[in-house]
C-alpha cells in the first residue's frame, strides 16, 4: 500500500505533463494558422492600392522603363507564384528587400520595433495606474456623485478621437505653453504626449470594466461572510474583492493589445514618432509590398505573443486555474 500510495502522486505528475504539452502544440498551431491568414489576406489586398513598379519608376517613366522596373521586382511573375514565393519567405522571416531602399524589409522593421513598444507599454502602463484607483472608487461609490464624474470622464475619452486629442495637446503644450515637444522621438519628453493620447482611450475602457468587474465580485456571497466577520471595508476589498475581480481585465489587456498597436499607427503619425506605425503608413503610401507585409505580420506576432502569455498569467491570478 506504500509503494502505491507513493508512486501516486508521480503518476499524477506525468499525466499533467500530457494536457500541458497538448495546450502548447495546440496554441502553437492557432499560431501558424493566424499568421498564415493574416500574411494571405494583406498579400492579396495590399495589391489592390497601385501598381509599385509604377512608383518606383517615377512619374514620368515610360512604359519601357517600368516594364524593367516590374521584371527587376519579380512583379511580373503569376500570381500564385508570386504568394508562394513570399508564404516561403515568411516561414523564414525573409519578406524580400525594400523595394525603395534595397534593404530587407524585415530588417527595417526591427529598428522601428523599440520605438513602437516603449510607446505601447507606456500608454498600457499609464492608462492602468488611472483605471485602477478611478474603477474602484466608481464602484464603492456607486450612483453617488464621484461614480457620475467618472462616467462622465469615460465617455468624454472614448467620444473625442485619438488623432483631434494629439492635436489638441500639441496645441496647448508645445506650440502655446511650450513645455514638451511636439515631434520626434529624442528622449522621455517626448514619449509624454504620444503616450498621454493612448492612455486617455484606453484608461476609460479599463475603468469601466474594473468597475462592473468590482461590483460583480462585491455582490457575491463570501464578500458578504468577510464582512460579517467583522473585516473592515477596506480589508475586504484589498484581501478578496480586487484579485478575484482581475480575470476580466487580464483578459482584456491580451484583446486590447492590437487596439494599443494598431492606435500607435495614428498616434505615431501625429506626432512624427519613428516607430512600425510611421512605417506601415509609409510602405503603403509608397507601394513598399515587403516592407507593409513585414510590419504587419511582426505586429500580429506580438499580439498572438501577449494572449499566449496571458494564459500563463491566468493561472496566478486564479489557483483553480491551475488543476
Amino acid at each position: 500500500m506504500a509503494i502505491v500510495s507513493e508512486a501516486a502522486p508521480g503518476f499524477r505528475r506525468k499525466g499533467q505533463a500530457g494536457p500541458i504539452l497538448l495546450g502548447l502544440f495546440v496554441r502553437l498551431l492557432e499560431l501558424l494558422l493566424v499568421l498564415l491568414g493574416i500574411s494571405t489576406l494583406l498579400f492579396f489586398l495590399i495589391r489592390l492600392t497601385g501598381d509599385p513598379a509604377a512608383v518606383a519608376a517615377g512619374d514620368n517613366a515610360s512604359a519601357a522603363t517600368v516594364a524593367q522596373v516590374r521584371r527587376a521586382l519579380k512583379l511580373d511573375q503569376p500570381l500564385l507564384t508570386q504568394y508562394l514565393d513570399f508564404i516561403g519567405g515568411a516561414v523564414r522571416f525573409d519578406f524580400g528587400n525594400s523595394f525603395r531602399s534595397q534593404i530587407p524589409a524585415m530588417e527595417l522593421v526591427v529598428e522601428k520595433i523599440p520605438p513602437t513598444l516603449i510607446l505601447a507599454l507606456t500608454s498600457l502602463a499609464t492608462s492602468l495606474l488611472i483605471a485602477f484607483p478611478l474603477g474602484t472608487l466608481a464602484a464603492v461609490n456607486r450612483g453617488k456623485l464621484l461614480d457620475r464624474f467618472i462616467s462622465f470622464y469615460c465617455g468624454l475619452a472614448v467620444a473625442v478621437p485619438g488623432f483631434f486629442l494629439g492635436l489638441l495637446l500639441i496645441i496647448i503644450f508645445a506650440v502655446n505653453l511650450h513645455w514638451l515637444p511636439a515631434v520626434g522621438d529624442e528622449g522621455p519628453r517626448h514619449l509624454i504626449l504620444p503616450a498621454a493620447v493612448l492612455s486617455v482611450a484606453f484608461s476609460a475602457f479599463f475603468i469601466r470594466l474594473i468597475r462592473s468587474s468590482l461590483l460583480d465580485v462585491l455582490g457575491q456571497d463570501y464578500i458578504r461572510t468577510a464582512r460579517s466577520k467583522g473585516l473592515a471595508n477596506r480589508a475586504v476589498l484589498m484581501r478578496h474583492a480586487l484579485r478575484n475581480s482581475l480575470l476580466p481585465v487580464v483578459t482584456a489587456i491580451g484583446l486590447n493589445m492590437s487596439q494599443v498597436l494598431g492606435g500607435s499607427v495614428i498616434v505615431e503619425n501625429v506626432f512624427s514618432r519613428p516607430g512600425m506605425g510611421t512605417l506601415l503608413i509609409e510602405s503603403v503610401q509608397a507601394r513598399d509590398y515587403p516592407v507593409a507585409q513585414a510590419t504587419v505580420f511582426v505586429i500580429a506576432l506580438f499580439v498572438f505573443a501577449v494572449s499566449f502569455l496571458i494564459d500563463f498569467v491566468y493561472q496566478f491570478i486564479d489557483p483553480r486555474l491551475r488543476k
